[in-house]
């Protein structure tokens, strides 16, 4: 099987997960093995990258995934810049560390070194002011570092991941799954559309109905569904034709179709391609080409890491000892865990003592927790 049929066919695993996660464990191993690495996870992440919940994760001992969770997720030196990245694009670890910092931290020669993984490649799939999402393929020594043709591999395979795993979200409180798809469509809280490929509505779930009499975010035209933004319109007939041709004809648009009502709330669109994969049981039962969900998105608040880097003008490396401080403590702690000289430590608290006003840890700790709810309002600097 060449790179492209490798491919194709994962990326039907991936969509067929979205609605059977059962299949992740799979998907994640194809993945692995198609990027070039030994595993892979699917994580979320509280608003400070501090706190992982692996969602599904294959080929790590599950005692070190245990023992990241608990002990070594506050230790890895990288989480802040991971963070940060651009949604989708691979990122490495020395795209946001030093390498050689990164072998002298704790996190690489206690829980990295023994399993032999020399790299990740991260992926941000989601980024709110709460919570974040990531996909990562870690990278044994028979790997080898992350180069061009890893980057290369990632961003075939990321952004049809992103768009199963905001589905997966979508449906995981319902539990609406393949199996029982038909049977459990009108209980998904989120509106819910099948689509055939000339973009009319074959059936739709009790939100999605309410959403179409109000005619606030869509509407039902002639049985077509339109989308009151014209951009977004048009991106999602195109998506509701191109489904019909499979997974590969839809290819990476319209992964998270922004809306917007009329009366100004902000909404997103997931679409979901049912004509390949045991999703097109579903799809031929009704006649429909494409799943499309719809919902209303988080507020657009900065998490807490971001809006403190922006209202104090912090660089990524401040911005991580910042977060060391809270985290785990003093100087030699700090220099540890980051795999930097205790001198490099006391140069950038004194530089974050300048920007920030303060001359104590202590001070640092009250900053934190100043800014510890990003839904209570953006926080600015203070005069």
């Amino acid at each position: 099987m060449d790179k492209s049929e490798r491919l194709s066919e994962l990326i039907g695993h991936i969509y067929d997960a979205a609605l059977d996660p059962t299949l992740w464990l799979d998907v994640l191993d194809g993945a692995a093995r198609f990027v070039g690495g030994s595993a892979s996870s699917l994580y979320f992440r509280d608003a400070d990258g501090r706190r992982p919940d692996v969602a599904y994760q294959h080929g790590l001992d599950p005692r070190y995934v245990q023992t990241y969770i608990s002990t070594y997720a506050k230790l890895d030196p990288t989480l802040t810049g991971y963070f940060f990245a651009k949604l989708e694009e691979p990122t490495a670890t020395a795209d946001v560390i030093a390498y050689a910092e990164f072998l002298q931290s704790r996190f690489y020669k206690e829980w990295a070194r023994p399993q032999g993984l020399v790299d990740t490649a991260n992926a941000m799939l989601e980024r709110s002011a709460t919570t974040a999402a990531g996909f990562v393929v870690f990278r044994h020594e028979r790997d080898g570092l992350v180069d061009d043709a890893t980057r290369g591999r990632m961003r075939l395979v990321v952004p049809h991941i992103r768009r199963a795993a905001l589905i997966d979200k979508t449906l995981h409180l319902n539990e609406a799954r393949s199996t029982v798809f038909a049977e459990t469509f009108d209980s998904i809280s989120a509106a819910m559309f099948l689509i055939d490929a000339g973009g009319r509505i074959v059936h739709a779930n009790a939100t999605g109905n309410v959403m179409l009499d109000t005619a606030d975010v869509l509407r039902a035209v002639a049985g077509r569904i339109v989308a009151n933004d014209v951009q977004a319109d048009l991106t999602l007939a195109e998506i509701f034709a191109a489904a019909a041709d499979g997974d590969s004809a839809i290819g990476t648009r319209g992964i998270a179709v922004p809306l917007r009502a009329i009366a100004g709330d902000r909404f997103v669109a997931h679409v979901l391609p049912l004509t390949s994969g045991t999703r097109r049981r579903a799809g031929t039962s009704f006649g429909a080409a494409a799943a499309l969900f719809v919902h209303k998105t988080a507020l657009e608040l900065p998490s807490r890491p971001e809006a403190i880097a922006e209202a104090y003008k912090l660089t990524p490396m401040e911005l991580r000892v910042l977060l060391a401080v809270v985290g785990v403590g003093g100087v030699p702690d700090v220099a540890e865990v980051l795999g930097i000289a205790e001198t490099t430590v006391k140069t950038h608290l004194g530089a974050l003592y300048k920007k920030i006003g303060c001359s104590r840890q202590a001070d640092l700790v009250k900053l934190i927790g100043g800014f510890s709810s990003p839904l209570a309002g953006r926080r600015t600097k203070p005069t």
